[in-house]
């Protein structure tokens, strides 16, 4: 007599063994169609695509639990949403668009099995509002869960790297700022309001479509906003060699950071200075551009700063405060 099946709304990941929640997740996968440049997707050594024509892309990066996100904050739709947002958002920075990518999952064995398709559900859908698809990972055990994301895309003009701003240039910045950051901060407290920041912790909204239009628009120099503001900004300005000056009256605070300011005791405008986790884009264009749709002039580029001076200032002065999130 066959033992009954085990279902993986009931089981933890160590209940279905690691070939059957591999095969639980691919079915997942196989919902959401990979596109026909995937010759070979989930389910053997590697998987195999065609690339047409334009320059290839690629990124990397980790999320783990207790650093990046926690189970108790977010559901695991959201954080699957989220990883995937945030590596399609670094092939966006470049003017492109993702294509494919690859997930690994490492977790406890107690991990309910639920917990894992549902991140896999998030993830796919996410990947699939860009025409991406999922075509391969693997999976692990670990004492924490950890996710490991790779993302190929492709440009069709040459890629915008962050070295290309040059004085003259104008700072433009798209998409939401400052929300993930305030979310973050309701969190922090053990609140779950206003909901509208909460929510845009758990699952951001990058302006997938902005980092194209910029490319084509002719920037110069753009960056995802993951870390903070003022951070990646020190990045353009570092690898460009040049300075860059933030101007604090170009953002409109909107209502709900006021109310976070407030009832913290936080200045609401250091949600946008130095927040991270919306994916926004920065970038930096000639002087004489028309701004694509949806992007905002935010600032202005000069030249190298003098030995000593910082590479990036607010309203023409040094900045002092939190300017994004540090991992070590």
């Amino acid at each position: 007599m066959s033992s009954p099946q085990i279902r993986p709304t009931d089981a933890t990941v160590a209940d279905l063994g690691e070939f059957g929640l591999i095969s639980a997740v691919a079915d997942v996968v196989a919902r959401t169609a990979p596109g026909t440049d995937v010759l070979v997707g989930p389910g053997d050594d590697a998987a195999v695509m065609r690339v047409r024509s334009g320059h290839v892309v690629v990124s990397t990066d980790v999320l783990v639990e207790g650093r990046h996100f926690r189970r108790d904050w977010a559901e695991a739709v959201d954080v699957g949403h989220r990883a995937a947002a945030q590596n399609i958002s670094d092939v966006n920075a470049m003017g492109g668009r993702a294509q494919w990518l690859t997930v690994s999952l490492a977790m406890p064995a107690d991990l309910p099995a639920a917990w894992a398709l549902d991140f896999t559900r998030g993830f796919a859908t996410e990947c699939a509002a860009v025409g991406a698809g999922v075509v391969g990972g693997d999976l692990s055990r670990a004492d924490a869960v950890v996710v490991s994301v790779t993302v190929i895309g492709a440009c069709t003009v040459s890629p915008v790297l962050r070295s290309g701003a040059a004085p003259g240039d104008v700072l433009a910045l798209c998409g939401r700022q400052g929300w993930a950051a305030g979310g973050l901060a309701v969190l922090g407290r053990g609140f779950r309001s206003p909901r509208v920041l909460v929510e845009a912790y758990r699952r951001p909204a990058p302006p997938y479509d902005a980092g194209p239009q910029a490319a084509q628009a002719g920037a110069t120099a753009m960056i995802d906003v993951s870390d903070g503001l003022l951070a990646e900004a020190g990045h353009l300005a570092v690898a460009s060699g040049v300075s860059i000056d933030v101007s604090t009256g170009s953002f409109e605070v909107p209502e709900p950071l006021l109310a976070v300011g407030a009832a913290t005791g936080a200045d609401p405008l250091q949600f946008i200075l130095a927040g991270g986790d919306d994916h926004s884009l920065l970038a930096t264009f000639p002087a004489g551009a028309a701004l694509p749709e949806g992007w905002v002039r935010i600032g202005t580029v000069g030249s190298a700063p003098v030995e000593g001076e910082p590479a990036v200032t607010v309203d023409g002065a040094p900045y002092d405060g939190p300017t994004g999130w540090t991992h070590f």
